[in-house]
């Protein structure tokens, strides 16, 4: 895949934070070279996070996130707070701007405590070295947005900053070999978007062609005339999550199966804790309240599958009267304390971090946590076949 079409739930998130008038904006302008974000001595300028999506040398694909100003004041000054709060959650690098002019302040250093406490490595950078300063240290990394002065060094450091040492995490790659048939179930109904398919079935195509295997795609409806006219037993099946059932029934039990979703778990470090919570379905009762939270924000349709065939697939599960919140987008509520169970979706759309924060704090309040596709297959009796691909997760079921 070209660093151009990287999704930006696969790009480095990299934050700009800092108090208002710092020049937060101005400096993100000088770091990509482009005018992303809007400046001006007026303070609180940056009223929401802006984030845009670019290819940032030396570093690659990454995602430039700027923020409000964490000292912003008033009503509408602690909503933009808590959307700066927000943005940690998925920033795997951050940058705090400090007003060379002013030096650090009690919120500068707030701030420095939230990037301890989540664990996100950052970088401190004073701005505004072109007015007189006094006492400026040698050894403080200073930048001028207006002549340039130190930006290269800064973009130098932030690249140093997100370098990892981690494997790359992968789809479906290592669970095949090249020259390897596998049939992909992608229904294709009114909540389908129109003329392409999915992220994750157009990463996961991208991923089997990548190791030169050979990726066979196909409805639900035609899944068992596709498997009969193959002529050869494919390596695995992979399927969508809401036809999991109709896909088991059609895929023979030697033919490995699983879900896009379970995949995706997995590529996000979530699939273990998923496996453990989709066992808490059992333990519903009347009243329970179950947070289904989906990470982009697509038009619902009418056959949505959060706020629809999942809802209704649980009550008839579970045969109990299960009250059931939906959350979107950014909007995943700290507390948990209300739900009995909360379901992820796909995790396609959200950063890494994202998801293992979310993660964290149903973990930390000891609320069970799984996602759409474990979840369906778990109802659907087939959970412990659809991770048999993991034998590490299939010796827990």
């Amino acid at each position: 895949m070209s660093l151009g079409n990287t999704p930006s739930a696969n790009r480095v998130h990299i934050g700009f934070f800092g108090c208002r008038n710092a020049g937060k904006s101005s400096v993100v302008n000088a770091v990509t070279g482009q005018e992303l974000c809007i400046v001006s001595d007026t303070k609180g300028t940056t009223t929401d996070p802006v984030q845009k999506a670019m290819e940032l040398l030396p570093m690659g694909p990454v995602v430039i996130i700027d923020t409000p100003g964490y000292d912003d004041e008033g009503e509408l000054g602690e909503m933009r707070v808590r959307r700066t709060k927000q943005v940690l959650n998925k920033t795997d690098a951050a940058v705090l701007v400090v007003d060379g002019s002013v030096g650090m302040r009690e919120t500068d250093k707030e701030l420095v405590s939230l990037f301890n406490e989540k664990n996100i490595p950052y970088i401190v950078v004073y701005n505004k070295n072109d007015l007189k300063q006094a006492g400026k240290s040698s050894d403080i990394l200073s930048v001028s947005a207006v002549t340039g002065d130190g930006i290269f060094e800064l973009k130098e450091k932030i690249a140093h900053l997100c370098a990892s040492n981690d494997p790359e995490p992968v789809l479906v790659s290592d669970l095949i070999d090249a020259g390897d048939l596998v049939v992909l179930v992608c229904p294709i109904d009114a909540s389908a978007p129109k003329g392409r398919l999915i992220l994750p079935q157009q990463q996961v195509v991208r991923d089997i062609i990548d190791h030169h295997a050979m990726a066979v795609v196909c409805q639900d409806t035609e899944l068992t005339q596709t498997l009969e006219k193959l002529g050869t037993k494919p390596r695995l099946v992979i399927t969508d999550s809401q036809v999991f059932g109709k896909a088991a029934e059609a895929t023979p039990a030697d033919i490995p199966l699983t879900s896009f979703s379970i995949l995706m778990a997995r590529y996000k470090g979530f699939l273990e804790t998923a496996v453990h919570g989709a066992s808490a379905i059992n333990s519903l009762q009347d009243g329970d309240t179950v947070l289904i939270s989906e990470g982009c924000t697509h038009h619902r349709q009418c056959e949505d599958i959060g706020t629809v065939k999942l809802p209704r697939l649980l009550k008839k599960y579970t045969g109990k009267d299960i009250k059931i919140e939906t959350s979107s987008g950014n909007s995943f509520p700290e507390d948990l304390s209300r739900y009995k169970l909360v379901i992820l979706c796909g995790g396609c759309m959200l950063p890494s971090r994202e998801v293992l924060y979310r993660m964290k704090c149903a973990g930390d309040q000891l609320i069970p946590m799984t996602n759409y596709g474990t979840a369906i297959a778990f109802m659907q009796g087939i959970l412990k076949r659809s991770v048999a691909v993991f034998p590490n997760l299939a010796d827990m079921l």
